[in-house]
């Protein structure tokens, strides 16, 4: 029998419920330690020193800076020091050990208390990067980014991207694990009110639900607060009727009771066949004396007099800044020891398995690796003679990676018809056969786009998924999530016009090309023909370091023919596509104005004059090349520039110069056949002759 000793922390937490302790009393206590079966197997360390250690890393941090929230490493460094120093399989010497559980962070502003566990738990994040917090240049950002910091596995900000991104990686390990039986981890996510208010939580974990990934654990930070106040101002679900409704394993814990905690994340683990939300009832910005419970302990130092206020009541030293206890050091240690172990058994595993199924080893070193160049250049050429829409061209081309490869992961949203994104290759991914490689999102674009990021994030898999370019709006923030962490994911966008017809305006994409092409790191493709089509999927493929948007149309559009033109140029982003001796003027085109820009350029040519007519499929990748390939296509000396495009003229003033002109869609679009909108709109040759002159 233990004796049950009060500490500072379990006084606080019965002075907030109201158990007619006086704060004073509670603060002028000591720190005289916590009850043994509190503690784990390896008793050097105190869980209650380590949370206590993380607060006061965060406070200090944030104190220094003064910027930042505290609220969140307060309130939730009991569960994370309970996660962290018992059940997360990590190895802090190789952050990037393939096999290792996934911790996402997704309400990345409480960033200071991942920063605090990668610093003592042995990542290679020092003290004096957590003394930088939030300035330019350091290793600690004001929300967590995974190419600044060793031990992030996604960046977070944006509330529910970081959970929808858990899912991701969750399929992702169920997926290989399903090919690959040395591929076996879990992925935790700890997420809050603001997480769970966000609509595309509502996408993601109702999917997560139907498909069962049993080894997904949320770890729900149940404050009841946000930054207007009480959640109670805005929102009143029950988020146990919700996540039962979902198909979820749902418990409710005391989130500062260690032993609720362990257990809590024992029978998470022990529940295979749902995944699991732990419901963790926690104080925001617990240990504050005069802050914790409301909302101005959100995202605001705690302020000089507070800091020194809740060091005492954590049993701190309250005249040293950034204070770690000696005997934590050996905790860093302890964990590097254990990471490499853990690693080490795996390699093990992993052998055992290259002997017993070489094949299957090659296929998994190659998913690793993710090399699919070599494939992308065998991608076979499209005959002209017929025409083709380019979403269709898209389709086929999928059609031969997909049977070539096992890396492409592909999905709709709920437009697999429509995108052409499910090939014969393909199988669903589903509850009951994870091999699949198809996923069926349903009416999720914000879901899927965030979801493909943490297939990508996680690795081993390619993601692409499809919607009509128009949704593209649904999952913005999913591309530009990806572009900013300079992931490899393939957005299929089709019904890329008003060449779609007679959906209407509401299906009819305008400012979608210019919003798109404002995003830093993401290509946007919209290619001419089906050849063009294989050259952007191509370059998708190559590309490691960032999305692609391919942007394809409805309607069929001729083939081009490469004996005649050479569309291998579109690599480029623009090139030459025809043109004329002598020529005084240019007409630059995308897409399936590229033909229109073709047939007036006859026209043209019957009255004698020069034309030449360049196809720009990608902005982006032109602007990547050097000066001279950029004059030698658009010459500074021709002032008579079109450029034609059935989407906002935003984007195309850099290229038409002061003298050019413009033939775009500054306008919303409207219900008619494709033929009947494109002629009322003036995408004709009369109209383009009469432009260029």
């Amino acid at each position: 029998m233990y004796e049950i000793v009060f500490t500072p922390l379990v006084k606080f937490r019965l002075y907030l419920q109201n158990y007619n302790l006086s704060f004073n009393n509670q603060i002028n206590c000591t720190c005289t330690g916590i009850n043994p079966k509190k503690m784990n197997k390896d008793n050097r360390f105190s869980h209650q020193l380590i949370a206590n250690t993380i607060r006061g890393l965060a406070i200090d941090a944030i104190q220094k800076a003064n910027s930042g929230h505290p609220g969140l490493p307060l309130g939730m460094a009991d569960v994370a020091t309970v996660l962290w120093k018992e059940h997360l399989r990590f190895n802090p010497k190789n952050p990037d050990w393939f096999n290792r559980d996934r911790f996402v962070l997704s309400g990345g502003h409480g960033s200071m208390l991942l920063y605090s566990l990668l610093h003592l738990f042995g990542y290679d994040l020092s003290l004096e990067d957590i003394r930088q917090f939030r300035q330019l240049g350091s290793r600690t950002p004001g929300h967590p980014e995974i190419e600044m910091t060793p031990g992030v596995e996604t960046t977070t900000g944006p509330l529910g991207q970081g959970l929808a991104n858990a899912v991701g990686m969750a399929i992702a390990e169920a997926h290989l694990h399903a090919q690959f039986a040395p591929v076996d981890h879990f992925t935790f996510v700890m997420a809050g009110d603001g997480d769970l208010q966000e609509g595309i939580s509502h996408e993601v974990c109702a999917l997560a639900g139907h498909l069962k990934l049993g080894k997904l654990i949320l770890l729900f930070d149940s404050n009841s607060i946000t930054i207007d106040g009480k959640t109670g101002l805005s929102c009143s679900t029950d988020i146990r009727k919700r996540f039962e409704a979902y198909g979820w394993h749902v418990q409710e814990i005391d989130g500062h009771d260690h032993e609720q905690i362990r257990t809590g994340i024992n029978l998470a683990k022990e529940n295979h066949d749902q995944p699991s939300i732990v419901i963790c009832k926690t104080v925001i910005g617990y240990g504050s004396p005069n802050k914790a419970g409301t909302s101005h302990v959100h995202g605001s130092p705690l302020g000089a007099e507070e800091v020194v206020l809740t060091k005492k009541a954590l049993g701190i030293p309250e005249d040293q800044s950034f204070f770690v206890p000696a005997e934590l050091a050996e905790l860093a240690r302890a964990s590097q020891a254990r990471g490499i172990e853990l690693e080490k058994e795996w390699i093990d595993v992993l052998k055992q398995f290259r002997d017993k199924d070489p094949e299957g080893a090659n296929l998994f070193d190659k998913a690793i690796e993710k090399d699919l160049s070599q494939l992308a250049d065998q991608i076979p050429a499209f005959a002209p003679g017929k025409a083709l829409a380019t979403r269709s061209a898209s389709g086929k081309v999928l059609e031969y990676l997909v049977r070539h490869t096992g890396i492409l992961f592909g999905g709709s949203a709920d437009l697999t018809p429509s995108n052409n994104t499910k090939t014969s290759a393909h199988k669903p991914f589903t509850a009951e056969d994870y091999s699949g490689n198809y996923m069926h999102y349903g009416v999720r674009e914000h879901g899927m786009g965030s979801i493909m990021n943490g297939i990508a994030l996680h690795g081993g898999l390619i993601p692409y998924g499809g919607t009509f370019f128009v949704f593209s709006d649904y999952m913005k923030p999913a591309i530009r999530m990806a572009a900013l962490m300079h992931q490899q994911v393939i957005f299929v966008l089709t019904h890329d016009s008003i060449g779609l017809g007679e959906d209407g305006p509401t299906h009819q994409p305008v400012e979608h090309l210019a919003a798109l092409r404002a995003v830093p790191n993401l290509f946007v493709l919209r290619p001419a023909d089906a050849n063009e089509t294989a050259e952007a999927w191509k370059i998708a493929l190559e590309r490691k370091n960032g999305p692609t948007c391919l942007v394809l149309s409805r309607q069929n559009l001729n083939i081009l023919d490469t004996d005649t033109y050479p569309v291998h140029l579109a690599s480029k982003g623009a090139y030459v596509l025809a043109e004329d001796p002598g020529f005084d003027r240019i007409i630059i085109a995308s897409g399936s104005e590229v033909h229109l820009a073709l047939q007036a350029k006859a026209k043209l040519n019957e009255t004698g004059k020069a034309v030449r007519v360049v196809s720009m499929m990608s902005f982006e990748l032109f602007e990547q090349q050097d000066e001279a390939y950029k004059s030698s296509v658009l010459p500074v000396a021709v002032k008579k520039r079109l450029a034609i495009e059935s989407g906002s003229s935003l984007s195309w003033y850099k290229y038409t110069g002061a003298e050019g002109k413009i033939l775009a869609m500054d306008s919303f679009g409207k219900s008619a056949p494709a033929e009947v909108l494109f002629d009322h709109f003036g995408f004709n040759v009369d109209r383009v002759i009469d432009l260029i002159g």
